[in-house]
């Protein structure tokens, strides 16, 4: 494995008393702490957070956009870490699928995307900022499985130099296609950050407020 999956982080509720978990994964040149100090804005006592930390702060070496094959043998070790780390929340803790919500940003927010969507399942809440699907233009994304009204928001400026809108709201979609409840918004002329809008959809849709009327 070049990512350790047992490099791990946490922050909030012990996850032996949490009924809920967050897994926060970070971006390119980010951090485990970095990530989690975001925790700090979910308003949800009730949440513990885990994040995965990559090898050398990196998930995966060249754009999301290039050719998956250009940025293996890391990407599919990354997909791993994740798969680990749910199976644990799962086994070890106990914790049931739709107690467990995902959050990422930038390579993160792509990684975890591409993660979900080919583990297509009933979670609490997806996340997505500022990133979305992996794969160049045209990628097929033939993916399986439901996410029965899973909540998904995927938040990205309209004129990211990482992102294009175009990924983002494909990958709205997709994930429409796939059945869950989603809602994307872009902010004109916004940095490659996240933004208070973003953090406020969070919390809306972690309480159970749909947004789509």
């Amino acid at each position: 494995m070049i990512h350790n999956p047992n490099n791990i982080v946490t922050a909030g509720k012990p996850l032996e008393e949490a009924s809920k978990v967050m897994v926060m994964v970070h971006g390119r040149g980010g951090s485990a702490r970095d990530i989690l100090s975001l925790s700090e804005y979910i308003n949800d006592e009730d949440f513990a957070f885990v994040a995965p930390e990559a090898h050398n702060n990196t998930w995966y070496p060249y754009s999301f956009l290039r050719p998956m094959q250009e940025n293996e043998p890391y990407l599919s070790s990354a997909l791993q870490v994740l798969t680990s780390l749910r199976g644990r929340l799962q086994s070890d803790y106990n914790f049931k699928l739709p107690q467990i919500y995902w959050f990422g940003f930038s390579q993160g927010a792509c990684l975890m995307l591409e993660f979900v969507a080919r583990n297509a399942m009933e979670y609490g809440g997806v996340f997505g900022l500022s990133g979305g699907l992996i794969g160049p233009p045209n990628t097929p994304r033939n993916y399986e499985g439901s996410f029965s009204n899973t909540p998904i928001f995927l938040g990205c400026s309209d004129v990211d130099s990482h992102v294009p809108k175009e990924r983002v709201l494909e990958s709205e979609q997709v994930f429409r296609t796939m059945g869950a409840d989603v809602t994307a918004k872009l902010y004109p002329n916004f940095a490659h950050t996240i933004n208070e809008d973003e953090l406020n959809v969070v919390n809306l849709l972690i309480a159970g407020t749909s947004l789509n009327q």
